[in-house]
């Protein structure tokens, strides 16, 4: 068997003491090719005399010296003749002073990184030149069920998207139906944006669905199943429904992904769910933010897509429905525990051991589950739980700072005119874990904590007497 390697395999043999000798460059920014030093010399003096030709190309064994394709030819006992000068890259002059050389490094680099940014500006232009937009330009009406803040806010951004399209938003109060169509404003959670005039606000189920092209479902986990129910009759079957919606169903564990088929009593209702860090105010003043669609069908996925991406939010899809489901669900809880170690000052140590623990909480359910570990470290996974933990603006982690300083749960969520999904859906978690046999330490804390048979200080000395393990 020929043990030549590869990178050194005899090609086609020239005519008699003819020599050709080609190069072939990788991209710009790629190494300097090939020189003839001894090294060179020596690796072809052991090859077998007189060979006809040599191809010296890139490969893992001498990506070191070889990083473009060479090709260099010769015949009979013809030396190899000497080779061009480089001319992309030079080696700096070992003359030149210190700062001489530093500059010539500060250009060479800056080079190197000005054309790895064009390179990926030229993709992204020819991308963007292909990109479809045709399931926006058929799409007439959109309904978004449930007028609250973040309801709202999507709501705003599609309409946004094209003026002739109708958005309408399903409301329980008609103070807001009539401030959203008299006034153009949410006077609850956004009196000061005004929305798109396309926006329309109902009471009315049936009108709102009738010829839907999409649906948007904004209600809150714990009320979606009734809610769905009471409308199911005005639900078209292949209506695609689109959840915005975050949490686990408190005494049935389930996810949205199951609550609407369920309702709808159609097993085969088209589902999308969106998720990621997103604040609801945020998108209000259009600053640029990214989610991800999930669905196992990939072409609604990609219509999803195609639907809510612009040039203030990116969206990328994904087919593992319950790596952001559950993570969507699990990081209001983590930010519970978040806020209780902000509210009890506990430093800035404990704030990244807890959240980093949290994470890993949250992948062993998530992969037990059937998720992929990608998703969980993707934008639905550790982008959201780095939003709702670290950010004031997330009501879960309110919530938690205000456990943290000693304030009741009752008097807590009295105050606030929002929901925190992660006080309901903590025990929701816990009882999933122990159905998949999880430990889940912090989160398991919280749910305690939340059901007042655990004060936030005892469970902090609990987590820490913890045994002393292998990360995993």
């Amino acid at each position: 068997m020929d043990k030549t390697p590869e990178y050194l395999q005899p090609c086609l043999s020239p005519t008699q003491g003819e020599v050709r000798m080609a190069a072939m460059f990788e991209p710009p920014f790629s190494n300097p090719p090939l020189s003839w030093n001894s090294q060179s010399r020596k690796l072809l003096q052991s090859f077998p005399q007189k060979p006809s030709c040599i191809l010296f190309r890139s490969s893992p064994h001498n990506s070191a010296a070889i990083s473009a394709a060479t090709w260099s030819c010769f015949a009979g006992s013809v030396d190899p003749p000497p080779p061009p000068p480089p001319a992309a890259v030079a080696e700096p002059d070992p003359n030149l002073t210190s700062d001489s050389a530093t500059d010539w490094t500060t250009k060479d680099r800056r080079k190197v990184v000005r054309l790895a940014w064009e390179k990926l500006v030229r993709w992204s232009r020819s991308w963007r030149s292909k990109a479809k937009t045709d399931v926006l330009q058929r799409t007439n009406k959109v309904v978004v069920l449930g007028g609250g803040s973040f309801g709202t806010a999507m709501a705003a951004h599609i309409a946004d998207r094209k003026a002739q399209l109708e958005v309408n938003i399903l409301v329980r109060d008609p103070q807001v139906c009539q401030y959203i169509n008299e006034r153009h404003c949410n006077l609850k959670y956004f009196p000061d944006h005004r929305l798109p005039d396309n926006v329309i606000a109902t009471t009315d189920a049936k009108a709102a669905l009738l010829n839907a092209d999409f649906c948007l479902h904004a209600v809150p986990v714990q009320f979606s199943s009734s809610f769905l129910e009471g409308i199911a009759d005005y639900v078209d079957p292949g209506l695609p429904f689109i959840s915005l919606s975050k949490g686990l169903e408190l005494n049935t564990l389930r996810t949205m992904s199951q609550i609407i088929p369920q309702a709808l009593r159609n097993p085969r209702q088209p589902y999308v769910v969106l998720s990621g860090p997103s604040f609801a105010s945020e998108l209000m003043k259009k600053l640029p933010t990214a989610m991800v669609v999930a669905s196992k069908d990939k072409k609604l996925a990609n219509a999803a897509q195609q639907l809510l991406a612009s040039q203030n939010l990116r969206i990328n899809t994904s087919s593992d429905v319950t790596g952001v489901e559950i993570a969507g669900a699990l990081k209001n809880v983590l930010a519970i525990a978040a806020g209780i170690v902000e509210g009890m000052e506990l430093g800035n140590n404990s704030m990244a051991a807890l959240v980093a623990q949290g994470c890993s909480e949250i992948r062993w359910l998530a992969t037990k589950m059937g998720a992929k570990s990608a998703t969980i470290t993707g934008l639905s996974g550790t982008g959201d739980i780095m939003l709702t933990c670290f950010v004031n603006l997330s009501r879960n982690r309110r919530v938690g700072v205000r456990l943290g300083s000693g304030e009741n749960l009752g008097d807590i969520l009295s105050s606030m005119n929002q929901v925190a999904e992660g006080v309901s859906t903590a025990g929701a978690v816990i009882a999933l874990a122990q159905k998949y046999n999880v430990k889940m330490p912090v989160l398991t804390a919280v749910a305690r904590i939340i059901d007042n048979e655990l004060t936030p200080k005892k469970a902090v000395f609990e987590l820490m007497s913890l045994p002393q393990v292998e990360e995993v």
